[in-house]
């Protein structure tokens, strides 16, 4: 007698147990499947071209830059090819391993590019050298520069590259000749073009320069850190190697001074004049600091440069014309609220009419956008603008909070909706052509649309897992709190109840419970298939459910976050009996191991182990913008910061507790950890620490990646007498 269909046999549970044995390697060799991902996608202003840059499979962790045109693909620069691996290679700049870190960059080779206005000519640099590859045909052509170079930008006519190096702004003449200095630090902690920890990690501003639609001049950055206090990240397991200072604002302590200026080619600067501080229209609270701090955007389009800035206290967002010959400001837009101004990417985005697309309010509790006075429809959520093309402007926005589709605007057509598919979808413009790059549930695609209709694919060379997500879908308690039951493929009613594992982010900024195929996806099945029954919940605080879901951890990072991941437990175990609430577990990194060693501390009735990764256990060392946007002044409210620290808890564990940090972590500093499990030992409680040499906030190292998840396997089994 056959077994029945949904009944593995003997031969499909054994290859079913070696693909999960096969998975942690796999996740680590693939960089959480991020390799041969394309990404990075410019679509020249008539449609004709796109570039990108992907590896060339699955596990290949050197990027090259492509061209899609005319329906196939053709590689423009491979670092490891003849030409550009024939030269000389030197060392990636300090400042260029500062923005990668920033922006969690897991590849080498061409990892970020800029392109002329026509998106004919780009720029990259290769360890310090700068390149350029016409998309017509040629080979890439080494620029030779005096000093290693960061982040190059041709100007839109092609004719000059600019670029920093050793914190000043030059530019070459695109045939390497013509090297000028535009502006050189005028002190020992100041750099023009770059920009500063807080904005590339907090706020999500990288670029320090924006050059004019003419060519001939630049609206620059001036970053001065010498008021900031100094961290020393150290190598321990090379103890030979001098400690590396990092400048990072803690709450509570100074930022760096960012100012604008506007650089002429021929050499002439003016000073941009940002306004002091907002007026009396500044929403007031026990904290408040009216000081414009912040640059959170910035650019220059035909009208002249527009720039966004923000109070110290998050209150108040001016956007700001700037007028190109006197460096004088005017504001045209404002935004306040009691809490926070909540900062949109991609806006402000100016049209040609001179409309501006800035984030709305349109009643209630919605996060909307204006698009020169239209207002996007009720419920719809907009996380980010995109850019317009041939006047149609495009957004990402959900209406659900598990999935994200692109929209359009256009006055003649109204508010579309681009996208289809069930998922996760984001886009790249111009002209008449949209690059659509889709994330769902059945995988992950890019298709190339012509005025609407699929005209092509760029190649996802990602590697599939070899576990097979199998996601429940749930919508949980009187929140409805949307999560994700993940319950071992094996497993059959009667076989017994499944210890619960808890695996959320569930901190601000971010979803996980979403349509789609992703590494986190693949790994909550993989711990499943463990033994486990995985539950991923986005509660409180996660974007895309409205104004105040997201406001609610204000003041109180914890309380609320807490809360619903405990209902969502209780609610998920009423519908699936065979979750043991004995034997129950959280595991997490970043926010959510903060969150997974908070569990255990206050609510050991509920969690019996937790492993935290990464834990920003004391908010009092986070950085500025991130921790006061919650929590305020720490002078100002002391016993926010104490409520919301894990510190002063220590005494409390009787739980298995597991804690892990990267030495190298240069965002949550290891001071975290190290700190707590000083606590934790003051007061005689046993726990685990796992301190990874050489890691940064992301682990990167295949052999570290792939142990760590088998180490957390192993403790939180052993943990709950799996």
């Amino acid at each position: 007698m056959n077994p029945p269909a949904d009944t593995p046999t003997n031969a499909t549970a054994d290859a079913l147990a070696t693909a999960a044995g096969r998975f942690p390697l796999q996740f680590a060799r693939t960089r959480r499947f991020s390799l041969g991902v394309p990404r990075q996608f410019t679509v020249s202003p008539d449609g004709e071209r796109v570039l990108f840059v992907r590896g060339t499979s699955g596990t290949d962790p050197v990027s090259r830059l492509w061209l899609y045109e005319n329906g196939t693909e053709r590689m423009l620069a491979d670092p490891l090819g003849p030409g550009l691996a024939d030269e000389p290679s030197g060392t990636v700049p300090p400042e260029e391993l500062a923005r990668r870190e920033r922006a969690r960059e897991t590849s080498s080779g061409v990892v970020s590019y800029a392109t002329d206005e026509a998106v004919r000519l780009a720029a990259f640099a290769l360890a310090g050298t700068l390149w350029t590859v016409r998309c017509d045909g040629g080979e890439p052509r080494r620029i030779r520069t005096p000093g290693p170079v960061v982040d190059p930008r041709p100007s839109p006519d092609g004719s000059l590259v600019a670029y920093v190096s050793y914190g000043a702004l030059h530019t070459v003449r695109a045939d390497g000749t013509d090297v000028r200095t535009l502006a050189r630090p005028d002190g020992e902690h100041v750099t023009y073009g770059l920009s500063d920890h807080v904005s590339q990690e907090s706020i999500g501003r990288s670029r320090g320069y924006w050059w004019s639609p003419r060519g001939d001049a630049l609206l620059v950055a001036r970053v001065d850190t010498a008021g900031v206090r100094r961290r020393y990240i150290s190598d321990p397991a090379n103890p030979e190697r001098p400690p590396r200072a990092v400048p990072y604002p803690a709450a509570g302590t100074p930022n760096a001074k960012v100012s604008l200026q506007l650089v002429r080619v021929s050499g002439e600067r003016t000073g941009v004049r940002l306004p002091p501080a907002a007026g009396p229209d500044h929403p007031e609270g026990a904290w408040t600091d009216r000081a414009f701090e912040y640059v959170v955007s910035a650019g220059w389009d035909s009208r002249g440069p527009l720039v966004s800035v923000q109070t110290r206290d998050q209150r108040s967002v001016h956007v700001l014309e700037v007028d190109e010959r006197t460096g004088g400001t005017r504001a045209v837009h404002t935004a306040h609220d009691p809490a926070w101004v909540s900062l949109r990417p991609g806006t402000p985005l100016r049209l040609a009419s001179g409309a501006l697309t800035v984030p709305a309010r349109p009643g209630g509790d919605s996060q909307g956008l204006d698009i020169g006075g239209a207002r996007t429809p009720a419920g719809l959520e907009v996380r980010e603008v995109l850019g317009a093309a041939e006047g149609r402007v495009y957004f990402t926005a959900s209406e659900e909070p598990t999935e994200t589709h692109v929209w359009s605007y256009v006055p003649e057509e109204g508010f579309v909706r681009v996208s289809c598919a069930p998922g996760v979808h984001t886009a790249s413009a111009g002209g008449p052509t949209v690059v659509l790059d889709s994330r769902t549930p059945d995988g992950h695609t890019v298709t190339v649309l012509r005025a609407g209709v699929p005209a092509g694919r760029i190649a996802v060379l990602a590697e599939e897992p070899l576990v097979t997500p199998r996601p429940l879908a749930l919508s949980l308690g009187e929140r409805e709190l949307r999560s994700r039951l993940y319950l071992p493929s094996w497993h059959r009613p009667g076989d017994g109840p499944l210890p619960v594992l808890l695996s959320p982010y569930a901190g601000h900024g971010m979803r996980v419970v979403l349509k789609v195929r992703s590494w986190w996806v693949a790994v909550a099945q993989w711990f499943a298939e463990q033994g486990f029954a995985v539950l991923v919940t986005d509660g409180r605080g996660t974007p895309g459910r409205g104004e105040a879901w997201e406001k609610a951890v204000h003041g109180d990072r914890l309380g609320a976050v807490l809360r619903d991941q405990i209902d969502a437990l209780h609610a998920a175990a009423g519908l699936h009996p065979q979750l043991d609430l004995t034997r129950v577990a959280m595991r997490g990194w970043s926010f959510s191991g903060y969150l997974a060693a908070a569990a255990v501390l206050r609510h050991p009735e509920v969690f019996h182990a937790a492993v935290a990764g990464a834990a920003s256990i004391d908010r009092r060392l986070y950085d500025t913008h991130w921790e006061e946007r919650f929590l305020g002044h720490p002078e100002v409210f002391p016993e926010r910061y104490s409520r919301n620290s894990l510190l002063d808890e220590a005494g409390a564990l009787d739980r298995p507790l597991m804690l892990v940090h990267g030495l190298a972590d240069d965002n949550v500093a290891v001071a975290h950890t190290l700190r707590f499990s000083a606590a934790l030992l003051a007061a005689g409680r046993p726990h685990t620490v796992l301190p990874l040499s050489g890691a940064g906030h992301l682990v990167g190292q295949e052999r570290t990646a792939s142990g760590l998840l088998l180490l957390e396997r192993d403790f939180l089994r052993k943990s709950l007498g799996l």
